[in-house]
């Protein structure tokens, strides 16, 4: 029989009573345990059926790091041509005319990305330059890790970037995702062209921005000097 100091000596603490007793070299170890396999990376993710951001499949993790970082060095910040290119009065005033010749001039997108980001809106043109991007790939690896990067950045409900889709267009575009291809997001990217042209557009060509540019005075080349 232990003494009374043996016995207080003897005490576990519930933090060790807790703990499993460490197994060493002499105890039984598991007599079949089963060898671990070492899957290779598929072409694309067959346990990602769902596309809703919630797998965190390792094999994929690197390669997804990569292309948000050459996604987002290229569709975040404006594109060269569309930051330094002064555009002309006549074109600023062509902008007045219809969405389409706006949105399809790298300096109207300047100037009108930088209107939304003041309506908290720029995700809608982002999307719409993401999907441009994505319809002029012809890899079709590519495509899958582009087509992923979209739906995780601008489609899924967890993303704080997530733009204004209806139920239609997002459950055909989960149908898509299982074989995604350079056209996944059609239907989505024309449903966004939609609302900025009803909503955003007359508001910029209202805009103080816009109006400022149409006062600007034409920059005088050298040979007028």
């Amino acid at each position: 029989m232990p003494t009374p100091h043996e016995a207080e000596t003897q005490h576990t603490g519930p933090e060790e009573a807790d703990q499993p007793p460490p197994m060493s070299s002499h105890d039984g170890a598991p007599s079949a345990a089963p060898p671990v396999a070492t899957p290779s990376a598929p072409s694309r993710n067959p346990c990602c059926l769902c596309w809703c951001c919630c797998c965190c499949c390792s094999w994929n993790e690197e390669r997804r790091r990569a292309w948000r970082a050459s996604r987002e060095a290229t569709l975040q910040p404006l594109p060269s041509c569309e930051v330094c290119t002064a555009p002309s009065p006549e074109e600023v005033r062509s902008w007045a005319q219809s969405f389409d010749k706006l949105i399809h001039s790298p300096a109207g997108r300047s100037v009108f990305r930088e209107f939304l980001r003041t309506e908290y809106s720029e995700e809608n043109m982002l999307f719409w330059l993401a999907c441009e991007e994505l319809k002029a790939e012809a890899n079709q690896h590519v495509v899958d890790e582009k087509a992923r990067l979209i739906y995780e950045d601008y489609v899924s409900i967890l993303s704080p970037k997530e733009v204004s889709l209806d139920s239609r267009v997002r459950e055909g575009i989960n149908k898509r995702m299982q074989e995604p291809s350079a056209h996944t997001f059609d239907d989505a990217q024309l449903q966004i062209y939609t609302l900025m042209h009803r909503d955003s557009y007359p508001r910029f060509l209202g805009s103080p921005t816009y109006r400022a540019l149409l006062l600007q005075e034409p920059t005088p080349s050298s040979s007028e000097a």
